[in-house]
């Protein structure tokens, strides 16, 4: 069904206040949906992601074989296959979601059918390579379409192998330890930087073994998965639009309660924190190897500081890069983003994307093709926002309209439901005007 294309006006703000809590951590809930497909039993899914992508997943489980329910309060009971996979009937229709394109091509790879993985047209340009390097030298066969999807993966049983990670990658990370976990022997992956851990909590939490060094993470194959009742903690990645919001107002104040806190997602506040967030940590416990906590944000006084972002930093931050960026020209001292080539491959190509819609706002800035440099001190107009269908791009520009002169308009604004579906309800509930 075609989605009707929406436009959202953005109002400038005075101030930003308020206590809530944000969507589960849509990475975390892929996971879930995926391990709790292939166990055994029912596990119960609780603050399960509301955004579209997660949901990609969950319905790719049910052409799997697995049974999905959705209860009234929103939890999501999945009750799993037993560690085999049914043959589908049809295409394991991913969407618009690239992680569980190349999360799930790892956890079906063993099972003896064939699957195909399609996508909207977004993913369909997404690169797919990368996940069928590793697997493929597991033993599996893998049909790309000039390196894109559609996939074709013809299950056969694989043989586990000692990768050492080209591109910091979580998505790929994940799909050779879930092969991994399914394979003939112990598998091991060489990170040289390292990418987020969702999913080593995530197998330990569903019971399976694996042991991480400083920059390896090793997995036996052969271990079966039980059910699990849990809890998504809230999505970093979403609460940074409102992170970065905060910076904008000198008397904002914003509690995020349930947030995900988990270390590999740290160096988001780090940064914020370097540029002008204060944060106070209210409450902090560990909930299935994941660090969940309620913190209360404010701007120090005095005016933004600048930051530069390259390296395994970029990596790190990579989601988070659109917010960043739009933000930039608030700052006294601007901000600088290397390194983050990966950014032209996502939804949309992120660095144009961004580069358009600041000087449509009356930015200047420096373009390179892994990055960009957006001085500080600089002020925005209103405009229209060309968000190329992409959520992040939609979102991150809502935000730094609340500082523009004037009303900025989000040109297909619906697409924030990849993620974020009640996104704009939130930022107009939290702005004072």
């Amino acid at each position: 069904m075609q989605t009707i294309s929406t436009t959202q006006t953005i109002r400038p703000a005075k101030n930003l206040h308020g206590s809530f809590r944000v969507p589960g951590d849509k990475s975390i809930s892929h996971r879930y949906a995926m391990l709790a497909g292939l166990a055994k039993g029912t596990s119960r899914l609780y603050n399960f992601s509301t955004g579209a992508d997660p949901h990609s997943t969950l319905g790719c489980m049910v052409t799997l074989g697995a049974k999905v329910n959705t209860q009234s309060d929103g939890t999501i009971e999945v009750t799993g296959v037993g560690g085999a996979f049914e043959r589908p009937v049809g295409q394991l229709d991913c969407g618009n979601s690239g992680s569980t394109m190349r999360m799930l091509s790892g956890l079906i790879a063993s099972h003896p059918h064939v699957f195909t993985l399609i996508g909207d047209e977004s993913l369909t340009r997404r690169p797919m390579e990368r996940i069928r390097k590793p697997l493929s030298q597991m033993g599996a066969r893998i049909d790309l379409t000039e390196g894109h999807a559609p996939v074709t993966i013809f299950g056969t049983p694989l043989k586990a192998i000692d990768f050492a990670t080209p591109i910091p990658s979580a998505q790929v990370k994940t799909a050779i330890l879930f092969a991994g976990l399914q394979a003939e022997g112990v598998t091991s992956i060489s990170e040289s930087v390292r990418t987020r851990d969702h999913s080593e909590h995530a197998l330990r939490a569903f019971g399976a073994e694996l042991t991480r060094t400083a920059d390896k993470i090793t997995i036996a194959g052969g271990q079966t998965l039980t059910g699990i009742d849990v809890a998504v903690p809230g999505d970093i990645s979403s609460a940074a639009f409102f992170l970065c919001a905060a910076l904008l107002f000198p008397d904002s104040n914003l509690v995020f309660d349930g947030l995900g806190m988990n270390p590999t997602r740290a160096a988001l506040l780090d940064v914020l924190t370097g540029i002008g967030l204060k944060v106070k940590v209210l409450n902090l416990e560990e909930k299935h190897g994941e660090m969940v906590g309620t913190i209360q944000v404010n701007r120090v006084q005095g005016g933004l500081k600048g930051a530069d972002i390259s390296g395994a930093l970029t990596a790190q931050l990579i989601d988070e890069l659109p917010v960043i960026a739009a933000i930039a020209p608030y700052t006294q001292e601007g901000i600088r983003i290397r390194d983050a080539q990966e950014l032209r491959v996502k939804e949309s190509d992120r660095i144009a994307l961004v580069a358009k819609n600041l000087k449509a706002m009356g930015a200047e800035f420096e373009e390179f093709e892994d990055g960009l440099h957006i001085p500080g001190n600089q002020k925005l107009h209103g405009a229209r926002i060309e968000t190329g269908h992409d959520h992040r791009i939609a979102m991150a520009f809502s935000v730094a309209a609340l500082r523009a002169e004037g009303e900025t308009i989000i040109q297909n604004a619906e697409v924030a439901s990849v993620s974020f579906p009640e996104f704009y309800t939130l930022l107009d509930n939290l702005a004072e005007r």
